[in-house]
C-alpha cells in the first residue's frame, strides 16, 4: 500500500549559486557526509547537489511533512543499494515520521528514481508499507513421533 508520494524539480544553476554564496555552511547543513563525498569526487559536483536536494524535497513530500515538524534536510540522505539503485536513508525526525505513517506488522519501503536534463535535475519517491517478515518460530524441541500403526481392515 502506497503511504506517501512526492516529486520534485531542482535547477542545478541555482544550487550552484547557492554553494558559491553559502559554501561549506549550506552544504554541511543540508547534506550527509556520504552525500557529499559523492559530489565532491564527481565533475559535475552542483548537478550532483541538486539531484539529492530533489530527492530531499520529494522525499519530505512523500512523508507528508515537508521541512518541518520536526524533519530536517540531513534526516535524509541519498543512498545507494548494493545493486546501485538510489534509496533514502532516514534518520531523526524524518524517521519518526516514517514510523508513525507505517502501519504495524508492516515495514516501509522507499522507492526513489532521480534524474537530470541539461540544468535540471528531477527526483520521484514513493513510500509503501510492505508486510513484515515473519521470522519462523523455532519448535520447541520434541521427541520423534512415531508414525500410527494401520489397522487391518477385517472383512466380515
Amino acid at each position: 500500500m502506497i503511504l506517501g508520494l512526492g516529486s520534485d524539480i531542482t535547477d542545478a544553476r541555482r544550487i550552484a549559486k547557492v554553494i558559491e554564496r553559502h559554501g561549506d555552511r549550506f552544504l554541511l547543513r543540508v547534506f550527509t557526509e556520504i552525500e557529499r563525498a559523492k559530489a565532491e569526487r564527481r565533475k559535475n559536483r552542483a548537478e550532483t547537489y541538486a539531484k539529492r536536494f530533489a530527492a530531499k524535497e520529494a522525499c519530505a513530500k512523500a512523508l507528508g511533512t515537508g521541512i518541518r515538524r520536526g524533519v530536517w534536510w540531513r534526516d535524509m540522505g541519498v543512498v545507494n543499494m548494493p545493486s546501485g539503485r538510489p534509496t533514502m536513508a532516514l534518520t531523526g525526525g524524518a524517521r519518526k515520521q516514517l514510523d508513525a505513517i507505517t502501519p504495524k506488522g508492516h515495514q516501509a519501503q522507499i522507492d526513489l528514481t532521480i534524474t537530470d536534463e541539461g540544468p535540471m535535475s528531477m527526483a520521484f519517491v514513493v513510500i509503501s508499507a510492505v508486510p513484515a517478515a515473519k521470522t519462523p518460530r523455532k519448535r520447541a524441541a520434541a521427541t520423534p513421533k512415531t508414525k500410527p500403526r494401520r489397522r487391518a481392515l477385517r472383512r466380515p
